[in-house]
């Protein structure tokens, strides 16, 4: 008997010690990141039948096992992964945000500068002072320009590295896992049953970190390995086996990085959409729908700006009464053929008009039978062309572009393709096409005039210039005399045959420009209208350049250029607020869902300290006993001594 208690009292001594030992184990591991707590499983030893009775044989501890949930894991990771996404979406539209909407340092003031000296032109025509300060302002609007693209670019830039960073730690971590299951089912083959507890803890953590990158989702298998599936389900580990992602350059777009997955020896590109999730999903997320189409606006602004200064120049007589030119250089849009393309056709584009201008990107498909006008960002299909049709040009509804499409040597094959941005250079490559201050038409190539004869009360407006592009009578001198109070004819060259109907205040449009009479007119009252000789003191035309500071011109006559930058700032700070609000609240889930998850894994000493008082006292216990048991055979040998 004495025997068997001495047994029992080992057993219970090995099981407080197991105890204290994975308590200890624990209490090292509190601040250990991914550490899981642990447990003994601790069960009665079988019985023996003394036919009295079935007395135990003491405890045994079968095995180790972490408080781990699955469930409350698989929540920490889809909170992580969508945390870490929108943390760095944040971060970057907030410097996005603040380079815009700076005070100083944004578009808005240098704008209001640069009409503010047109308007001084406006008033002092004649002042080559004036003129010259209104070269600088153009001057210093174009580096604006130039430096808020050239910022953007270097984010761009720094995205790409960023994004290649990301990939290479993905990687990193895949090769780690794919090692740890290798380990994993070794030492589980050794001792079926016996979970090597801190390689899965440790496993569990990389996991952790890995979907601070991109999504990720996981496959448990009985033999202890995880298959790592990252994205919309890309295999990233089987087994011990890894696949792997790179970088390369987009095929369309060769200062854009994308990421390529390679597996059994082949290379193939994963969708944008595919990669969500993570820091890296954050990268992609952030560079396509808010970084390019923020280039893609101010590209459009600059472009816009440019061709209604050109257009209302050209309108215009400079200081030598010439016809005016080209205020701005205006980019072309830049169209890229796809590097995977089999053909070597050549497309090329131009802008039709730039109030129809999107911010908005475009790819060029051939199917085999027709080219498809895809949208980028809608992923609509806008427009369809047969070769033939794009070989003769087409402008293409809506979007302000003519495309043509020069046939070459070797012909295209369906899946060939040409990425279209329109505005994506515009405001790197607008320049200041004039520096002679003289150049400046402020004034109207066309002036009216009345006889100083006339007896009616009729008046006649300052004439408008029609558009362009010119006619080419436009300064040709006319002369319209009334016959009565309700019919005039005109002469000169360029003049309708006949007598006219006259109505006070209707237009009247001859040689590419508008005039009004209103009033009464008497028999043989005339006016003229012609070139304008007084170009020097005149101002009119550079008025009308000062009122396309609030004109309507972008967007389908819906917005000012000034407008148009208001949007963009407004637009991405919304974005930046949305962004902000929702990554501060998918923060505080996570912390909610961690702290549920570590109520059930983690480490709590104060519970680790209840539980060493609890083994060490089952140690002394145990002790105790054996002691007794040890006592009572002492006694047993006395009695038979």
């Amino acid at each position: 008997m004495g025997s068997g208690i001495y047994n029992i009292g080992v057993s219970a001594l090995r099981a407080a010690q197991a105890g204290m030992t994975v308590t200890s184990h624990n209490i090292a591991n509190a601040n250990t990141p991914g550490f899981t707590r642990q447990e003994i499983v601790q069960t009665a030893m079988l019985p023996q039948n003394t036919g009295n009775g079935f007395f135990g044989q003491g405890a045994n501890v079968t095995n180790v096992i972490r408080r781990y949930d699955q469930f409350l894991s698989g929540q920490v990771l889809e909170a992580q992964t969508r945390s870490s996404n929108l943390a760095t979406q944040s971060d970057l539209a907030q410097q996005l945000s603040n380079l815009l909407g700076d005070s100083s340092g944004g578009l808005t003031p240098t704008l209001q500068d640069f009409f503010g000296a047109v308007n001084e032109v406006a008033n002092s025509p004649e002042s080559v002072a004036a003129r010259q300060t209104l070269l600088g302002s153009a001057q210093s609007l174009v580096n604006r320009l130039q430096t808020l693209d050239g910022r953007m670019n270097e984010i761009r830039d720094d995205l790409n590295g960023q994004i290649s960073e990301s990939v290479s730690q993905i990687n990193s971590y895949a090769k780690q896992i794919a090692a740890l299951n290798d380990t994993i089912v070794k030492m589980q083959a050794q001792t079926p049953g016996q979970p090597p507890n801190d390689l899965l803890d440790q496993r569990d953590q990389l996991i952790n970190e890995l979907s601070k990158e991109i999504r990720v989702s996981t496959i448990s298998h009985p033999d202890g390995t995880l298959d790592v599936f990252i994205g919309s389900g890309q295999t990233l580990v089987i087994g011990n086996q890894t696949a792997t992602l790179q970088t390369r350059a987009s095929a369309t777009d060769p200062s854009a990085l994308e990421v390529v997955y390679f597996n059994n020896n082949k290379v193939s590109a994963i969708p944008e959409g595919s990669l969500q999730g993570g820091q890296l999903g954050g990268y992609l997320n952030f560079r396509s729908e808010v970084l390019d189409p923020a280039v893609n606006t101010l590209g459009r602004i600059a472009i816009s700006l440019a061709d209604i200064f050109n257009q209302q120049n050209q309108q215009g007589l400079d200081l030598k009464g010439a016809l005016g030119g080209d205020m701005f250089t205006m980019a072309a849009p830049r169209v890229t053929a796809s590097t995977n393309n089999i053909g070597n056709s050549v497309l090329t584009a131009t802008i039709s008009s730039t109030s129809e201008l999107t911010a908005e990107d475009f790819s060029i498909k051939f199917d085999g039978t027709s080219y498809n006008v895809v949208n980028l960002t809608s992923g609509n299909t806008i427009q369809s062309y047969t070769a033939a049709q794009l070989a003769a040009g087409q402008t293409v509804p809506g979007i302000g572009l003519t495309l043509q499409l020069t046939a070459g040597s070797i012909a295209d094959v369906a899946g060939d393709s040409f990425l279209v941005r329109p505005t994506v250079d515009a405001a790197t490559n607008i320049a200041l096409a004039i520096t002679d201050p003289n150049k400046i038409a402020a004034a109207s190539p066309v002036r009216s005039g009345a006889s100083l004869a006339n007896m009616g009360n009729a008046t006649i407006s300052a004439p408008t210039v029609n558009g362009l592009p010119l006619d080419a009578n436009l300064q040709q001198p006319i002369t319209i005399t009334f016959t009565n109070a309700t019919t005039y004819t005109v002469s000169g060259t360029g003049a309708p045959v006949g007598p006219q109907a006259y109505t006070a205040g209707a237009d009247i449009v001859i040689n590419g420009w508008t005039v009004k009479i209103d009033g009464t007119p008497v028999a043989n009252d005339s006016f003229t209208v012609g070139a304008n000789t007084n170009a020097s003191t005149d101002g009119s035309n550079a008025l009308l350049m000062a009122a396309l500071q609030t004109a309507n011109t972008m967007l389908n006559g819906t917005t000012s250029v000034q407008g148009a930058y208001g949007q963009l700032v407004s637009q991405i700070g919304t974005q930046t607020r949305e962004l902000s609000v929702t990554s501060k609240a998918q923060d505080s889930m996570l912390k909610q869902i961690t702290a549920a998850q570590q109520s059930a894994s983690g480490v709590n000493l104060d519970e680790e300290a209840a539980n060493l008082m609890k083994y060490q006292q089952a140690y002394q216990a145990a002790a105790k006993a054996m002691q007794i048991a040890q006592s009572m055979f002492e006694s047993l040998l006395q009695l038979g001594g």
